[in-house]
């Protein structure tokens, strides 16, 4: 998903569920409906995550400096770690909260056509934007499965997007169900549990969130099969005899750095070494621009290290 993309999904994103926020709210309050309220919760977690993914975006643009040689693109993934954490404290904590409160002390059943309305309209607006981002996964590389391409992506714009939109629909059943069931069996219970399923529903996304985010955040490198791809483009080259395996780092989702170890036929002037690092630089860069630094080490020289 493109910068541009992931900015618009974001905003869309906050838009709606702002929206439903408040529909949400307005259902549980003439209602008395605990699931309907943490489906409001939800949504108002969901609206904030939105303004800090942004945040993360805006700071991840900053220019490098010397503090930051490589820039700020982390910032991007410690503001999608802040999110996993939002999530999982105040989406899943109030929401198990409002479940027991609920179980506590359940209020009398009333009529749940509001409910029914809202739940409906908001599973709409979610399935909408998730089939959103179901496409920008799969249009960049068609090659790969849904699942995979997530799980590769280096944005976690991306992921978190798509995975609080999936927590929604999911959230937004179990809503339905409590409701439902708990009107059919004149059971007010029901609805609390209901509240405690969608706390532990955004328990479990908060962890898969911090688990992507905290790989990237430590310094994930490139994929497996575009280190196998660079490695080839080195030894194909008539001017390299081996390589050892290309070691990567992303600096945010379109900032990464290369690092060679490189051994030259022997005889070449340094001249030739030269033009045959910025021939494969060139050659690198313009097969994947998201490498923005190239660095070059050939120890098997007999003059010494040459380093670019």
């Amino acid at each position: 998903m493109a910068a541009g993309e992931s900015k618009f999904a974001v905003f869309a994103g906050i838009a709606a569920n702002l929206a439903i926020a408040v529909i949400k709210f307005i259902a549980a309050a003439i209602t008395g409906s605990s699931a309907m309220l943490s489906e409001g919760i939800h949504s108002v977690v969901d609206t904030t995550n939105g303004l800090l993914l942004l945040l993360g975006m805006k700071r991840s643009k900053l220019p490098a400096d010397n503090r930051h040689p490589f820039g700020y693109g982390k910032e991007l993934y410690f503001w999608s770690l802040i999110v996993a954490l939002f999530i999982f404290g105040v989406g899943g904590g109030m929401s198990v909260y409002e479940g027991l409160h609920h179980l506590h002390n359940p209020p009398p059943l009333t009529d749940p056509t509001w409910n029914y309305i809202v739940l409906a309209a908001s599973f709409l607006f979610e399935g909408i934007s998730t089939i959103i981002v179901y496409r920008s996964f799969v249009k960049p590389k068609p090659e790969l499965s849904f699942w995979k391409a997530m799980r590769v992506s280096k944005d976690p714009t991306t992921f978190t997007i798509f995975m609080e939109n999936f927590a929604a629909l999911v959230g937004l059943s179990v809503a339905f169900l409590g409701v439902f069931l708990g009107h059919l069996l004149n059971n007010p219970y029901l609805d609390g549990v209901a509240a405690l399923i969608i706390g532990l529903i955004l328990g479990l996304t908060a962890f898969i969130l911090a688990k992507e985010t905290k790989s990237l955040l430590v310094g994930e490198g490139a994929d497996p099969w575009i280190l196998q791809d660079i490695r080839q483009i080195v030894i194909s080259d008539a001017a390299i005899t081996d390589t050892a395996f290309p070691l990567t780092m992303h600096f945010g989702p379109d900032m990464a750095l290369l690092a060679l170890h490189l051994q030259f036929e022997p005889g070449l002037t340094g001249t030739e070494r030269e033009a045959t690092v910025v021939r494969l630089e060139h050659q690198i860069q313009q097969k994947y621009p998201e490498i923005k630094h190239i660095f070059i080490e050939a120890t098997s020289l007999k003059t010494g290290p040459a380093k670019n």
